[in-house]
């Protein structure tokens, strides 16, 4: 899971991985970014473009990247640079990954791993 442990959601999908018996290998992706290539990997396993899993929220992305139009390679950089802008939770299992909101989500995701 990639988690911060200041958001209350991350900290319920890791509550909800406990439950559930499966023991996260937990990575605090703000100690420790993921590199463009491991974001690249992320977002493929999620099916998604790397602009989709960009806080929009964040201050960092008010200040430098609101309004601009950045290709997929781009988009991986600037969360690399700073990480404040992935959204999270993200939970990896087999394979696959999803974003954790909601957290039924990764229940799918446990579902599906453990067929």
């Amino acid at each position: 899971i990639y988690h911060n442990p200041r958001c209350s959601k991350s900290r319920g999908a890791c509550a909800l991985l406990l439950e559930r018996g499966t023991e996260p290998e937990i990575i605090e992706y703000l100690k420790t970014p993921p590199s463009v290539g491991e974001l690249r990997e992320l977002v493929a396993m999620l099916g998604i473009r790397p602009e989709q899993l960009v806080r929009r929220g964040e201050g960092i992305f008010k200040e430098r990247y609101a309004g601009r139009t950045l290709d997929d390679e781009a988009w991986l950089e600037a969360m690399a640079e700073h990480p404040i802008l992935i959204e999270r939770p993200i939970v990896v299992a087999d394979g696959r990954a999803v974003i954790g909101r909601p957290p039924e989500r990764i229940t799918a995701l446990l579902d599906r791993t453990d067929a």
